[in-house]
């Protein structure tokens, strides 16, 4: 395969396809020789507007529903209120990703977003790199963010091209010439909302993390900038965040198709800067997932159209959606928002009912991360169904729930 460059700021020197190999097998990642990088044009949801595979009646009206411009579905969860209070938790990332679109670009999404400061002339000078690493994580985290990690710049996870959205032709998905590192950034999604999936209800837990990753990616990387060192905001668009957050050391893969941070599971949302401040990055970091993941199959299970793969991870490859060359559980992707366009919202069943999305400050949670630690899958699946197999939070008794706390 051809190793791209992954420039150093000091040397320019190439890293080794050996140094990359140690990199990827601390992470987990086993990539074959047909390795591709992905077109962006390929996602699912970029393809919804130009591919005829994918384009449906129903593909139609999930995303006039973000706009209220279909009628909502009926029933408990799919009410007018609970679409409006979704299109709310959206509104901000809304707000900023179409901000470009009559140059083509979506910020976040289909381009990085555009910085809202100039570079400083005069860098401020970073005379240790580990403390200046903790303490750029302690800002990052005072703006907000949950989760912070940084790892090497690694462009075979980097688009090979972004998408133009004035036509969803290919357009350069390239970055300035002196990044180095990637911060990556999660931010953890509201727990109650996540347990009334599938609902539209839900859809807003999605939509409040990207209005508020897209505040606190916009305001590290001025903060960044004002230090006189380049960087690039990055949501959705750019790079694959999966690989670069695992790299970063804040997870695992999972069977579900999600990172799984011991804090939140797979109820997180990852954001990233592309940035040549010289930091220290953190190491890939196991706690177990990888080991219970082979051993369950909850999420792939309770899967309404049969997406999710079932056995050991593998290079197969469902559809063009997929990324090619390298081996990981993968969804069938076409299936997956197939019933979403159907629900007209997110459906995201699969990180409802991970065991890990039980919150780890519980007493609950605390057992089974402890469980999965010791390596005692057996037991972990055990208190995994009987204690952790929580039903699905009515979204009326959500909307109840607001209720009780005015009467207090």
């Amino acid at each position: 395969m051809a190793w791209p460059s992954n420039r150093s700021r000091s040397s320019k020197v190439e890293p080794s396809k050996e140094q990359f190999a140690d990199l990827d097998k601390l992470a987990g990642i086993e990539v074959s020789d047909d390795f591709a990088r992905f077109s962006q044009r390929n996602d699912l949801f970029t393809r919804a507007f130009w591919d005829p595979q994918v384009q449906s009646k129903d593909t139609d009206a999930f995303f006039a529903s973000y706009r209220i411009e279909a009628s909502p579905r009926r029933g408990d969860g799919f009410s007018h209120k609970d679409f409006a209070l979704r299109n709310a938790a959206w509104a901000v990332s809304d707000m900023v990703s179409e901000r470009s679109a009559a140059a083509g670009k979506r910020e976040g999404f289909q381009a990085p977003l555009e910085p809202t400061n100039d570079i400083c002339p005069d860098a401020h000078e970073v005379e240790d790199v580990a403390a200046f690493t903790r303490e750029l994580k302690e800002v990052a985290r005072l703006f907000g963010a949950d989760l912070v990690g940084v790892c090497e710049l690694d462009e075979r996870w980097h688009y090979s091209s972004r998408v133009d959205v004035r036509d969803f032709s290919e357009a350069d998905n390239g970055l300035p010439q002196d990044i180095t590192h990637v911060i990556v950034l999660g931010h953890g999604m509201d727990a109650s909302l996540v347990r009334s999936y599938p609902s539209a209800l839900a859809g807003a837990a999605t939509g409040l993390e990207y209005s508020r990753e897209a505040s606190i990616v916009i305001q590290l990387t001025a903060y960044i900038r004002n230090l006189g060192y380049t960087a690039v905001a990055s949501m959705n668009d750019t790079a694959l965040a999966i690989p670069y957050a695992i790299k970063a050391g804040l997870g695992e893969y999972g069977r579900n198709q999600m990172v799984i941070t011991p804090e939140f599971g797979p109820r997180v949302r990852f954001s990233k800067i592309f940035t040549s401040l010289p930091l220290e990055p953190n190491k890939p970091a196991k706690f177990g997932v990888e080991t219970y993941c082979n051993a369950c199959t909850v999420c792939a299970d309770a899967c309404p159209p049969k997406a999710l793969p079932y056995g050991p991870p593998s290079f197969e490859r469902p559809n063009q959606s997929s990324l090619q060359g390298v081996k990981k559980w993968t969804a069938d992707c076409e299936k997956c928002f197939g019933y979403w366009a159907k629900l007209k919202t997110d459906c995201a069943i699969c990180m409802r009912v991970c065991p890990f999305s039980e919150t780890p400050g519980s007493w609950r949670g605390q057992i089974f991360r402890r469980l999965v630690h010791l390596g005692a899958l057996s037991l972990a699946r055990i208190w995994a169904r009987r204690v952790l197999s929580l039903p699905r939070l009515k979204p009326k008794d959500w909307w109840a729930s607001l209720s009780s706390l005015n009467d207090d």
